[in-house]
C-alpha cells in the first residue's frame, strides 16, 4: 500500500505476506524482519516483533536515509511480518520527518494507513524518542 505524507512524499508499505522477489519499480526496502531475505537494494534492521530496534540510533538513521530516498522520488518499501507493528512505528517517524508533529503521528498513521499501527506502547514512545532525536541533531 502506497503511503502519502503530509509534504507529499510516498513511501510503499507492506507485510512479508505481500513480498515480490522482482518489482522492477522498487528502488530500495527497509525491513524490519530478517525473513524478508531482500535480493535488492535493501538495508534490514534488526528489531523483534512487538519490541524495538536492537541500535535505536542506526535504525534511526536508517529510517532518515530511506525516507530521504523517498522524497527524492525513490520507490521505497517499508515492511516488517504483518505489516502493522513495527512498519507502522516507521512510518510513523516518517510521518514526523513529513512534518507531523510527534504527538499526532501515530495518529495520523492509524488514520492514514491502518488503526492496528503500532501495536505497543513502547513503539508510540519510541517514535517521540526519534522524534527528539531529530530535532537535538
Amino acid at each position: 500500500m502506497d503511503v502519502v505524507f503530509p509534504d507529499g512524499t510516498v513511501v510503499r508499505a507492506s507485510s512479508i505476506s505481500d513480498r515480490v522477489g522482482h518489482d522492477p519499480t522498487r528502488s530500495f526496502g527497509l525491513y524490519l524482519d530478517m525473513r524478508w531475505l531482500p535480493t535488492w537494494p535493501a538495508e534490514v534492521i534488526e528489531w523483534p516483533d512487538y519490541g524495538l530496534p536492537a541500535d535505536g540510533d542506526r535504525a534511526a538513521d536508517q529510517i532518515m536515509a530511506a525516507f530521504a530516498r523517498a522524497r527524492r522520488g525513490d520507490v521505497v518499501e517499508v515492511g516488517c511480518v504483518g505489516g502493522l507493528g513495527r512498519t507502522g512505528t516507521v512510518l510513523a517517524c516518517m510521518a514526523v520527518l513529513a512534518g507531523e508533529p510527534a504527538d499526532s503521528a501515530v495518529d495520523w498513521v492509524r488514520r492514514e494507513y491502518n488503526p492496528a499501527a503500532v501495536e505497543t506502547s513502547a513503539q508510540e514512545h519510541w517514535v517521540r524518542w526519534f522524534a527528539d532525536r531529530i530535532s537535538d541533531g
